[in-house]
């Protein structure tokens, strides 16, 4: 335990210090929060204000780039470099060195949501929602199944060069379909198929369940066992693909 608290240390302060990764993963989502805030602050959309579904989508979009594309992008680097090969190296063993560096994502997303809600309430005038825990348990699962996904996309990410184009071209696309920034209901049929196959979609409509409907109904339950599904397929192909060698290495 002490060996895995000192690695979230370590992981904390190399987070910070990179000022480019801090932007990237930590203050984006942020400046679409505030953007879209402005833009649609006197929408209406399904009935609600669209401030109370913008402020979940970027609860879910914070998910996405913090722990699926800060960890593809973070551990692509550290192999290429060598670095995760001469972790192999140490006595530090390397589920702790992993899990150090999920703790730490987590632990940025953690603050990142604080941030987003308060923003959302002092800002937009959306309120906590009452099962503040769901939410609680909702961003969780989230960071765990994205966080899984993100290690095993590491696979098929070439070199440390085209990390950052190849993650962005796959969660980009997926924040769209997903409908993080707006419904997917008004989208063609072909779309909307792939849209109910995404984690993200039915993430988000539990998030934004509890700040428009109170809770989680039988619905937004059953769709999250599409995110469980997701999380377990990117821990196992994690677990089974993870390389800590670069590449020809």
């Amino acid at each position: 335990m002490r060996r895995l608290l000192r690695q979230v240390r370590a992981e904390q302060r190399v987070y910070w210090r990179n000022v480019p990764t801090a932007f990237f993963t930590f203050f984006l989502p942020l400046l679409f929060l505030v953007f879209l805030g402005l833009f649609g602050r006197d929408k209406v959309v399904d009935g609600h204000p669209y401030a109370a579904l913008f402020v979940p989508g970027m609860l879910g979009t914070a998910a996405v780039m913090t722990t699926f594309a800060g960890l593809a992008i973070t551990l692509t680097i550290r192999r290429d470099r060598g670095m995760l090969k001469r972790v192999r190296g140490t006595p530090l063993p390397p589920a702790t060195y992993l899990g150090g560096l999920v703790l730490s994502t987590s632990l940025v997303l953690a603050l990142e949501s604080i941030v987003v809600l308060v923003v959302g309430a002092t800002a937009f005038d959306v309120s906590l929602p009452a099962r503040w825990w769901e939410l609680v348990a909702l961003v969780v699962l989230g960071a765990v199944s994205f966080a899984g996904l993100g290690i095993a996309t590491t696979r098929i990410v070439p070199s440390a060069e085209g990390s950052s184009a190849v993650v962005n071209a796959i969660y980009v696309p997926v924040l769209v379909l997903s409908g993080a920034f707006f419904p997917v209901g008004g989208m063609p049929a072909p779309l909307r198929f792939v849209s109910d196959a995404l984690p993200l979609s039915h993430l988000l409509s539990a998030m934004r369940a509890e700040f428009t409907a109170g809770g989680l109904g039988r619905p937004e339950l059953l769709g999250l066992l599409v995110v469980v599904a997701w999380g377990i397929a990117g821990a196992v192909l994690a677990l089974r693909t993870f390389q800590w060698e670069p590449r020809g290495g």
